[in-house]
């Protein structure tokens, strides 16, 4: 495994994250995965396993080459020098993070949202969510954009940012990659139940701890914001377990209460509809303004967390 990563490699990655967000005319090593992964599903798929089995073997694979090629990066860098080290590390971390890009996507459903419609808001929408938009009221759209940065708050920077911490790049891209394969193939439909069945648990797994340590977190920058941080963490004890996801429902319930609004509900995936329980259920209906509150929400989440996790890599670099 590899070490902790130096604290200041944490705050530079970040910085980059909130500067430049996701140049979409660079190279990017998330998309790299995704290519990597859909080129394994195809191969697989033509073979004789079964689905299950093939989709365990994408799984492990991805899992398992993702570490080793982050870590042969990172031993290079090292070897070259350790100012070196420290920019390769940074970069590598900074395409890990998606905080700026959520906010993007945020506010632009936003301003379309005000400026278009509803229908030019679900074309931004669909951009950053896995359910189908087509028949979204404009109450869904809110909801969904809502639930989409309180969710992606883990999956973009929460969890990324602590398995930096603990293990460096090599980790936060794995981790990475178990967020992109569970992204692409880990559906509850027909066609991935089960090919996406290790993608989707390792996905789980993975998230696990992030998303409840997130609650406080989310709590505190609520607190600090709104003054709604005690009721972000009853929400959190009594709804979370509301969401079909064991871990989605966390930072969302926590948004909810902070917010005031009602989240989750049935949605349609790829033609099939999943029915999901409401969360915030004594709380009303979102409105415009919230989408801003929530990306305000999420920005400070972070940087509180930033905070955390520098503190936690300083001591383990203490300790080993």
């Amino acid at each position: 495994m590899a070490g902790p990563v130096s604290v200041w490699v944490l705050p530079a990655a970040v910085v980059l994250d909130l500067l430049l967000g996701d140049p979409r005319n660079l190279p990017h090593p998330v998309r790299l995965m995704g290519k990597a992964v859909s080129a394994t599903e195809k191969k697989l798929r033509r073979g004789r396993l079964t689905e299950r089995v093939s989709g365990t073997v994408l799984a492990g694979t991805m899992v398992l080459a993702t570490l080793l090629i982050g870590r042969i990066i990172m031993a290079s860098a090292s070897w070259i020098g350790s100012g070196f080290q420290f920019v390769v590390e940074t970069i590598l971390i900074y395409y890990c993070l998606a905080a700026r890009d959520l906010d993007t996507a945020g506010r632009k459903v936003l301003r379309a949202l005000v400026s278009g419609g509803s229908q030019a808001a679900k074309q931004n929408l669909r951009w950053i969510v896995g359910r189908q938009v087509d028949n979204l009221s404009v109450q869904g759209i809110l909801r969904a954009t809502i639930e989409t940065v309180a969710e992606n708050l883990v999956d973009g920077f929460v969890a990324p940012l602590l398995y930096a911490a603990v293990g460096g790049a090599p980790l936060a891209l794995t981790y990475k990659m178990i967020n992109t394969m569970d992204s692409m193939v880990g559906y509850k439909t027909a066609a991935y139940a089960r090919f996406g069945w290790a993608a989707a648990r390792l996905d789980d797994l993975a998230n696990w701890l992030p998303a409840r340590l997130s609650a406080p977190v989310i709590a505190f920058a609520g607190h600090l914001l709104y003054r709604r941080g005690w009721p972000a963490m009853v929400t959190v004890f009594r709804e979370s377990g509301h969401h079909s996801s064991p871990n989605a429902g966390i930072p969302e319930a926590a948004f909810a209460a902070v917010l005031g609004v009602k989240l989750g509900g049935p949605n349609y995936y790829h033609g099939e509809k999943v029915e999901k329980p409401y969360i915030g259920t004594c709380f009303g209906v979102a409105e415009t303004g919230d989408i801003t509150r929530a990306c305000d929400l999420m920005f400070l989440s972070a940087i509180c967390w930033l905070l955390v996790c520098m503190a936690l890599a300083a001591s383990l670099a203490q300790w080993m």
